[in-house]
């Protein structure tokens, strides 16, 4: 007996091929097969979709991060070390907007030192070897001096380039012209720009040494007429006219080198009592900046010494009677008499001399002395410590339990007094000037290797792994999100789809009970129990087929009696 159309279409619905009446089909192919064309390319559009952003943020994920090999280069000197990476075959870009070489982040130092090695990129800036041109016939003495004075520059920045965190230098040069009818010539000065590296500076020994390289380098260039600057217009050196806060900068760095000496001395005294990590020191040091000079000029009144004498004497004879001082005395005596004749006295007729006028004598004398006489300049010496004060923390002692482990126990009071008498004879302990030592017993927190460690989010595999990371998350919230739910959505509703045209037909759903129940009562198989349940379409096909292929009489029966009832 053949059946009609409309009992086909209820054993096989929607008339579909044999993928859908083969049982071995999976139900998602099944339903691929009975959904609408539109539906399968939107379908496909979605799945489409999510692939490339998946794909896309796997790329991501894993694209290699370039960064700039070398910055303000020459083209020239750029083709040569393009040239040199091809030949290393090394992987490089070129910035289109800059032209700027990117390599590789993690190998920018690798390939640097191979470039190096290959003497690339070269030293730029012009030395002596520019005075090796040879000059025109007609070229000019000013021209000459020129061409010296920018070999001149151009050596010197070399050898400040040299210098460390200097990356590049730039000298200028003001040399005055010499002249002989010029009583008071002007003094040469110079000016250095210095390009320091990222993140990079001087130190003020360096600055100083960069300012007398230069002076030196220069005939009658004195330190005081260079400054150096660096690229942000920073200026490095300060005149030293006496500023306070320049010197107090010296005094500074003086005072920090004499309290970690004194540090040094304390630890290299106690480490090996207590352990390099089981102390702890502190030393402040007062030192005297002062500058003091003393003149001293001293006599000693006990050691003369005649240094010249000078002596005189005078001698006169004169009449025995003189005058009175007066005005009579100064005045010339009268004309004499002489007598013709002469009384004979006493001692003529003697026989005897007459008396000898009387003499007048006269002495004077000079004498010049010196004194022991000592005159001394004397400069006190400056930076002498006038009192120190240290503080020292150690440890408690890690004593061993076996397999326990360790246990902290304190030092003894005799410990500690033994420890600080150390401490004083290390820093040169003077009670006179008020020195202090401390020595104390504390237990130290313990620090692991991870505490010490940089944080996590600033080492490099923190944001490595936070990208790969970002892109599986965006990848999964596409597919559970997007993907799953559309895909879903269309399967079901191409399911509703196929069961609204058979709910269409006129008793095709009593049709379904009733063939069940009927053939369940006939057959007695437990496996048609399972219709009673609201079970899906295709199970309900797949159990009609069966039925038909085991026992085709029972089944035509069924048939007719619903034809039966029907008439």
């Amino acid at each position: 007996m053949e059946l009609s159309q409309s009992e086909s279409k209820n054993l096989v619905p929607g008339g579909q091929s044999a993928i859908a009446e083969n049982q071995d089909t999976s139900p998602v192919l099944r339903a691929w097969m009975q959904m609408p064309r539109g539906r399968q390319i939107a379908l496909i559009a979605v799945i489409a979709f999510a692939l490339a952003v998946a794909i896309a943020m796997l790329l991501w994920a894993n694209r290699t991060e370039y960064v700039r090999l070398y910055s303000n280069l020459e083209e020239k000197e750029a083709g040569e070390i393009v040239e040199a990476l091809q030949k290393l075959n090394i992987e490089h870009e070129i910035d289109p907007t800059t032209g700027v070489i990117l390599v590789p982040a993690g190998q920018v130092h690798a390939v640097r030192l191979k470039l190096a090695g290959m003497g690339l990129p070269r030293e730029s800036g012009a030395g002596f070897e520019i005075l090796e041109k040879q000059s025109g016939f007609g070229t000019s003495q000013m021209m000459e001096g020129a061409r010296y004075q920018r070999a001149l520059e151009g050596e010197i920045a070399r050898s400040i380039a040299t210098i460390r965190n200097v990356k590049s230098a730039r000298v200028h040069l003001a040399l005055p012209k010499e002249s002989v009818f010029v009583r008071r010539p002007k003094k040469p000065s110079a000016s250095v720009i210095v390009e320091l590296h990222s993140g990079r500076g001087l130190e003020p020994g360096q600055v100083e040494a960069i300012v007398h390289l230069v002076a030196s380098s220069v005939p009658q260039l004195e330190p005081g007429q260079v400054t150096v600057v660096d690229q942000r217009g920073h200026l490095l050196n300060a005149k030293d006219d006496g500023n306070e806060l320049y010197l107090n900068a010296k005094q500074f760095d003086y005072k920090k080198q004499v309290e970690e000496h004194l540090i040094e001395r304390i630890e290299n005294i106690l480490a090996p009592v207590v352990g390099r990590d089981g102390i702890r020191t502190q030393v402040t040091a007062d030192i005297d900046f002062t500058v003091t000079e003393r003149t001293q000029e001293v006599y000693n009144p006990d050691l003369p010494a005649l240094r010249s004498e000078q002596t005189s004497e005078e001698q006169t004879k004169g009449s025995a009677v003189q005058g009175v001082p007066g005005a009579l005395s100064n005045q010339p005596p009268p004309a004499g008499i002489a007598p013709e004749t002469t009384a004979a006295t006493p001692n003529d007729q003697a026989g005897q001399k007459p008396p000898e006028l009387p003499l007048s004598t006269s002495k004077s004398a000079t004498r010049n002395y010196e004194l022991d006489k000592t005159i001394s300049h004397s400069r006190l010496a400056t930076g002498v410590i006038r009192r120190i004060t240290a503080a020292v923390v150690v440890d408690y002692r890690h004593v061993p339990q076996g397999e326990n482990g360790t246990t902290l126990q304190p030092y003894s009071e005799e410990d500690l007094n033994r420890f600080t008498r150390l401490v004083q004879e290390a820093v040169g302990y003077d009670a006179s000037r008020g020195d202090r030592v401390t020595v104390t017993n504390a237990p130290f927190r313990t620090e692991t290797e991870d505490s010490q460690a940089l944080p996590m989010w600033e080492q490099d595999w923190f944001w490595s792994l936070v990208k790969q990371a970002g892109a599986v998350l965006v990848v999964l919230a596409l597919v559970l999100g997007v993907l799953r739910p559309a895909v879903k959505g269309l399967i079901g509703r191409g399911d509703s789809a196929v069961d609204g045209n058979d709910a269409a037909e006129p008793g095709t759903q009593d049709r379904a009970v009733v063939e069940p129940r009927e053939i369940s009562k006939e057959s007695g198989d437990d496996e048609l129990l399972m219709l009673e349940a609201p079970e899906s379409h295709e199970k309900r096909v797949a159990f009609a087929q069966r039925a038909v292929d085991q026992d085709p009489k029972r089944v035509a029966q069924v048939i007719k009696n619903w034809i039966n009832a029907n008439g």
